[in-house]
């Protein structure tokens, strides 16, 4: 059974900048619920209930937020307003909280192999929370775990985007399992539309074997001189199997401005008014 999820959480989110200059861009609010906390949601749906953060400099306030804060419920205790932590209530009383930090930015292959020392030698989920996915029923990661439980190997979630957005994704190419399954035999970093091998991308949902860590270790930097997960992900497909799965759902790309506006509006309209 799959337990474990580990967040990166490292990166500085200097498109949001001067709003991420004090606050880490994963506490960027979706409405009223910051990014990080959606993504932790969606893990414990998927019964993953040990969560893992790689933090940085600037971080801390990932940490109080998964924490009790005495002053703040003793003021709104009895009041209408303790209503709004009950969701929050429920995250830190159903999982655990571990964190590490990553010194250094070297890629998101790097970020992944500082979380070792929380997963140890495990199968595990990582989510990047400025990709936010809802689904109604089902979210991704109980998806892939379900995935995971039949095929035993790596899956990265994937979606088809217009050709012209390749060169701001990973993208694979595969052969087909069925109409939403791919056995991955090619796997590309950012590449130019015309050089990309299909257009389905890798987006912030995967499910990794142990093996990975080793396989991260032993990859050297590549684009912008740093360590890429889809570079270790293409080795370890080449000598085992790593699945795409084309999941269910809609997914925001947060990480942009554009994004995490559609996000809050989407969210707004279907989440926060039909409580």
């Amino acid at each position: 059974m799959i337990k474990k999820c580990l967040f990166p959480a490292a990166g500085y989110g200097t498109r949001f900048l001067p709003a991420t200059k004090s606050m880490p861009k994963e506490m960027m609010p979706i409405v009223n619920k910051p990014l990080i906390e959606y993504g932790v949601e969606e893990a414990l749906e998927a019964g993953l209930n040990e969560i893992c953060i790689v933090t940085g400099r600037g971080k801390r306030a990932l940490a109080d937020h998964f924490d009790t804060n005495y002053e703040l419920e003793h003021q709104i205790k009895g009041t209408s307003k303790e209503e709004t932590l009950k969701d929050i209530r429920h995250l830190i009383e159903s999982c655990t909280f571990s964190y590490t930090r990553q010194r250094e930015m070297k890629g998101l292959g790097h970020a992944i192999l500082t979380g070792r020392t929380l997963i140890g030698d495990e199968a595990f989920a990582v989510v990047l929370a400025d990709d936010l996915c809802i689904h109604p029923d089902d979210g991704v990661l109980a998806q892939m775990v379900r995935l995971y439980n039949q095929f035993r190997c790596s899956i990265v979630a994937i979606q088809e985007v217009p050709k012209d957005q390749t060169h701001k994704y990973g993208v694979i190419a595969g052969d087909i399992i069925r109409e939403d399954l791919f056995r991955i035999t090619d796997m590309v970093e950012k590449p130019k539309p015309e050089s990309a091998p299909s257009n389905l991308a890798i987006i912030g949902r995967y499910i990794l074997t142990p093996d990975i860590f080793e396989i991260i270790r032993n990859t050297p930097p590549g684009k912008n001189g740093e360590v890429q997960i889809t570079d270790a992900l293409l080795s370890q497909a080449k000598n085992g199997c790593v699945l795409g799965y084309k999941f269910k759902g809609k997914r925001f790309d947060c990480g942009s401005i554009e994004g995490y506006i559609e996000a809050t509006n989407y969210c707004y309209d279907n989440l926060y008014l039909k409580k």
